[in-house]
């Protein structure tokens, strides 16, 4: 798989974004390289990470084995790959007057338009933030496929008020900002959108669907579309999310747990957006019954989907990366 995504990076060039504004929307702000810091190359990166584990491993042996399964996880290879093709900046922008932290990821080298991916993190409040490491991993082999990828770190996320996150409430204003910027973005098009959900991002992607009639196909990993009966699999996440995210939820919890759960109004969904459900057997975080049901109603109400379900696999699908990039890639390449 890393050698079709090193091949998908030798187009020849029509936009060049290299050193100009990504995203030319009097909206966002303050873009910064995502390759500054102790990311601007891949040794300095790798002394801060054998800095950091020097001084939490209990000893030798286990600094070692903590350095070498992230030479395996992250390689100099892949890592100069990457900055040589591909363009990442963080930035800025407002959502009802406030600031939120979004990022776009492209090719460096583009010979026409692509489409745009809009990605949904999972986690919430500062748990679950796409750094450098999460977007090397997850999002940089998307982009490098030929897909402009763009995503929200929702609302408070790096503050000291990530209390601001409502895990589904005003935070979905952050996704759906979104889409207004993609025809901002010279070598995105604007009429081939994409949502990719997470987790957490499962809801906010159908939430956010609710409210835009732009986005062509989406994809959900590892979402909860049944958050009431995910409480019985789960019942930490109330007192651990929903009490301290969701606003009024000891006055209104099945309300509010019913508005952010999809199986609820599944016949409300358009028969023109296919949905890619993936999910691991194994996951402990969230039930894979979400997607198998979840499957089951889409049936039902006639609308386009695949589920694909990760054998043995657990929440991060950690043992089928590969085929949960091409998986995603074909997908998203039919119907966008």
């Amino acid at each position: 798989m890393y050698k079709l995504l090193l091949f998908a990076s030798l187009s020849l060039a029509v936009f060049s974004t290299s050193a100009a504004k990504i995203i030319d929307d009097e909206h966002v702000t303050k873009e910064t390289d995502c390759f500054t810091g102790i990311f601007a190359d891949y040794d300095s990166w790798h002394q801060f990470i054998a800095q950091k584990n020097k001084r939490k491993a209990k000893n030798e042996e286990a600094y070692l084995k903590r350095i070498k399964a992230f030479e395996e996880i992250f390689p100099q290879e892949m890592f100069d790959n990457f900055k040589a093709n591909l363009t990442c900046h963080n930035f800025k922008y407002q959502v009802d007057n406030v600031e939120v932290l979004g990022y776009i990821i492209k090719p460096k080298v583009i010979k026409n338009k692509l489409p745009v991916l809009i990605y949904n993190r999972g986690g919430n409040g500062n748990f679950g933030s796409v750094y450098f490491a999460a977007m090397m991993r997850n999002l940089f082999p998307l982009a490098e496929q030929g897909f402009v990828v763009i995503g929200s770190q929702y609302r408070g996320t790096s503050t000291k008020n990530d209390d601001l996150d409502e895990f589904g409430g005003r935070d979905v204003n952050d996704v759906l900002a979104l889409i207004d910027f993609i025809p901002h973005i010279a070598s995105a098009d604007e009429n081939r959108i994409g949502m990719l959900g997470v987790s957490r991002g499962g809801m906010q992607t159908h939430l956010a669907m609710q409210h835009t009639n732009k986005v062509k196909a989406i994809a959900t990993i590892a979402g909860a579309t049944d958050l009431v009966k995910e409480l019985t699999f789960r019942p930490n996440m109330e007192k651990n999310v929903y009490v301290r995210r969701i606003p009024n939820y000891k006055e209104n919890k099945q309300a509010e747990l019913e508005a952010r759960s999809v199986m609820n109004w599944v016949d409300k969904l358009s028969p023109k957006v296919p949905i890619l459900l993936i999910h691991g057997s194994d996951d402990k975080r969230v039930s894979v019954e979400n997607s198998i049901q979840f499957a089951k109603a889409l049936d039902k109400h006639h609308i386009p989907h695949k589920l694909v379900v990760y054998d043995g696999d657990n929440h991060f699908l950690m043992n089928h990366k590969e085929q949960l990039e091409s998986e995603l890639v074909n997908w998203f390449n039919t119907y966008l």
